[in-house]
């Protein structure tokens, strides 16, 4: 399920949900403390589905005691999930509730650990986040749930709700390369550890000089944060300008603050001794990458060859297609429950599948055996 804010005719962000794999922030448990652990200002937590969360200290009470004295092992509590498990570590959990969350909570069948609730979806975040605009959905089922806590803000729309120019948007955010405005691009290279940015001038920055590179640099400041913000990096964030002296580089400190000053969760730290500028994001949700993997996965190709498949069927009333695909893409798409059965229900029928080892990428193609 992918989301887009648009803002002023711009994507300003971008979600990437598998709604049968949620990354569980959000969801409301009843845990129980499976260990204390006082030099991690700590507490590991039992979690429903066999998963164990970490409750830091700061967030075991309301007036936040070491974590010795708030909690001891076995015990119970209402906890909801506050950032997605990340680096084979469980989820990041909170024992400080609203009202109404603890009222629910304390509602649910007695036991632990148990799933109370499920977090927000993507659009239900940002329809929290902005009150007023209009949610614009092409799939009936989501539409109808949405408008049961919505109402009239959504919309059903009988067309895909992304045009062309979202579609290629969502396309640039799967690689790591993003055309910056007056030439150049950003190289963008995730690590386990860090987030490497590249900012390239390219074969112009030879011609014009450094006066017209650095003003290449400043300009690309803009999408260097949209880009930031869009792909959902997190933790450490390394810039790596084109062309400058260290020194001229430390001029971008307050145009690159302000370019970020929209993204709640990012802050500059400072440069380097390399000239490198130090950014720091929160993670809450998984980074893009993540979601769609590095390179793409064989379950994001075949998300995205059931995407197409739905415009040919919705350019083309009445027609059958297949998808010719690689076992492990196809395997993917079957190990993910519901893909297959929402793509039948939005292509009018179900989609041949036909294996093909040698097939570089998925294809969809009409079916002319099934007709």
């Amino acid at each position: 399920m992918r989301t887009a804010l648009v803002e002023d005719g711009v994507l300003a962000e971008a979600w990437i949900e598998r709604p049968a794999r949620p990354d569980g922030v959000g969801d409301l448990h009843r845990g129980r403390v499976s260990a204390v652990a006082p030099a991690m200002a700590g507490a590991f937590v039992a979690l429903a589905g066999g998963e164990t969360g970490f409750l830091p200290e700061s967030e075991a009470s309301d007036d936040r005691r070491p974590i010795a004295a708030a909690v001891n092992e076995g015990m119970i509590l209402p906890l909801r999930v506050t950032r997605a498990a990340q680096g084979g570590k469980g989820p990041r959990v909170s024992a400080r509730l609203s009202p109404g969350d603890a009222a629910r909570i304390a509602a649910a069948p007695p036991g632990a650990p148990i799933l109370v609730a499920r977090g927000p979806t993507a659009a239900e975040r940002l329809a929290a986040r902005f009150r007023q605009p209009e949610l614009q959905v092409d799939d009936a089922a989501l539409a109808a749930r949405l408008r049961g806590a919505l109402g009239d803000r959504v919309r059903r729309l009988a067309a895909p709700a992304f045009d062309d120019s979202l579609e290629a948007e969502f396309d640039l955010l799967a690689g790591p390369e993003v055309p910056l405005p007056g030439g150049g691009r950003l190289l963008i290279h995730p690590t386990p550890a860090l987030t490497a940015i590249d900012m390239d001038a390219g074969a112009a920055a030879g011609a014009r000089g450094a006066n017209a590179v650095a003003a290449l640099n400043r300009a690309a400041l803009p999408e260097l944060a949209r880009q930031i913000r869009l792909r959902n990096l997190a933790g450490a964030i390394l810039v790596d300008f084109a062309g400058l002296s260290p020194k001229r580089r430390a001029a971008l400190a307050d145009p690159l603050r302000e370019a970020l000053a929209p993204d709640r969760h990012a802050r500059l730290l400072g440069f380097t001794h390399l000239g490198l500028a130090e950014i720091v994001r929160d993670r809450i949700h998984p980074p893009l990458h993540e979601a769609l993997g590095v390179p793409p996965s064989p379950l994001t190709r075949g998300l995205a060859a059931l995407r197409v498949a739905a415009r040919e069927a919705a350019a083309r009333p009445g027609r059958r297609f297949v998808l010719r695909a690689t076992p492990a893409v196809l395997a993917a798409l079957q190990d993910l429950p519901g893909a297959l059965d929402a793509a039948a229900e939005s292509c009018g029928g179900p989609l041949r599948l036909l294996v093909d080892p040698a097939a570089p990428l998925p294809q969809v193609e009409e079916d002319h055996h099934g007709r």
